[in-house]
């Protein structure tokens, strides 16, 4: 009989003691996790914050990430260790509960690679958790606590442009360069570049491009490419093609390019409208012959010599010999006085 009662006993003792431990365990109903942006452009860092909403001794939380798109930074609020696919933060309050936390922190930065847009997120568990003085645990954290980000560039408009040189004369191929770039485009999985032109009465124009297949394609009356569009987008976009533009008559055109995404009812993505100036062929001709009545290219005149003005004139540094020197005359007379002088002293003497 005895050895009946302590049998019982005992297994009251246990299950006493298993219903006070299951009564210990609770779920953290505060809990609450926070990232603070929900879009990074690479380079740029994101906080992860968790809030315990209960003072915790001791902790261990998983991070969950994409290492493709992000890397571990720091952690503040325990012992970190980063495995690249989840970073582990533990902590334990080693005073025996004087030195509790209520929330702990991580931080990841987007990596500087990144050309697309990245839906991502970030998955949160947790286990080992307890108050200060550990004499309540609560539930381990199994299911996820998710929170949604998005890694995206910076991105730059794109830009397009029509260049060439020299005139266009009516009915003659001119060769022009048709292009789009971006140093950073945004990623259409379906765009299309197409064209629109403004003519003169009666005129009409062509800007034929050739594929790789050496086909030829008119941009205005078709576009350019698989009509159902092709992808374009990341660093340093740029497309150039030579084509050869066509314009009946002479007078003013305007040509409009437009990238468009077919994926979102040939949405604009960007344009640029180009205004150009066709010749007739007789306004670029030098007629041989000279024939009066057409328009030719004038010669250079030559450019006539400056008349020589007084003031322009300059004086010579030296007196140029003209006509008698008056010296001479004088020299004569002073020679004949000097020879006289002479004759009547020498008929004085002879007296």
């Amino acid at each position: 009989m005895k050895k009946i009662i302590g049998i019982i006993t005992l297994f009251a003792i246990l299950t006493i003691s298993i219903f006070v431990g299951n009564s210990y365990a609770t779920a953290l109903a505060g809990l609450e996790v926070n990232i603070d942006k929900t879009n990074v452009k690479p380079g740029e860092e994101v906080k992860v914050t968790i809030e315990f909403g209960e003072d915790l001794g001791a902790y261990t939380f998983d991070i969950a990430y994409d290492e493709n798109i992000f890397e571990y930074v720091s952690a503040e609020g325990g012992t970190a260790n980063d495995t690249k696919t989840k970073v582990r933060v533990t902590y334990y309050d080693s005073t025996g509960g004087t030195n509790p936390r209520s929330n702990m922190s991580v931080i990841f930065k987007a990596k500087e690679d990144i050309t697309t847009s990245n839906p991502t997120e970030f998955n949160v568990t947790a286990e080992g958790l307890a108050n200060p003085d550990a004499s309540v645990t609560y539930d381990d954290v199994t299911i996820p606590i998710t929170k949604n980000i998005t890694v995206e560039p910076q991105y730059i408009d794109y830009t397009i442009n029509l260049e060439y040189t020299g005139d266009i004369i009516k009915q003659q191929e001119k060769q022009m360069t048709l292009s789009y770039s971006s140093p950073m485009g945004h990623y259409y999985e379906h765009a299309r570049l197409v064209a629109e032109a403004t003519t003169p009465e009666n005129a009409n124009v062509k800007l034929i491009g050739i594929d790789e297949s050496n086909l030829e394609h008119d941009i205005i009356q078709n576009g350019w490419g698989d009509p159902q569009g092709y992808k374009i987008g990341g660093k340093d976009v740029s497309q150039v093609l030579n084509v050869k533009g066509i314009f009946s008559e002479e007078g003013e055109y305007k040509i409009t390019l437009k990238l468009i995404d077919r994926d979102n009812s040939d949405n604009i993505i960007a344009q640029n409208t180009f205004n150009i100036n066709v010749k007739s062929e007789e306004q670029n001709i030098t007629t041989p012959g000279g024939n009066e009545g057409q328009n030719q290219t004038p010669e250079t005149p030559t450019k006539p010599e400056t008349p020589i003005t007084n003031n322009q004139v300059e004086k010579p540094t030296v007196l140029p010999k003209t006509g008698i020197n008056i010296y001479i005359p004088i020299i004569a007379i002073l020679a004949v006085i000097t020879i006289i002088y002479i004759y009547n002293q020498k008929q004085k003497e002879n007296e």
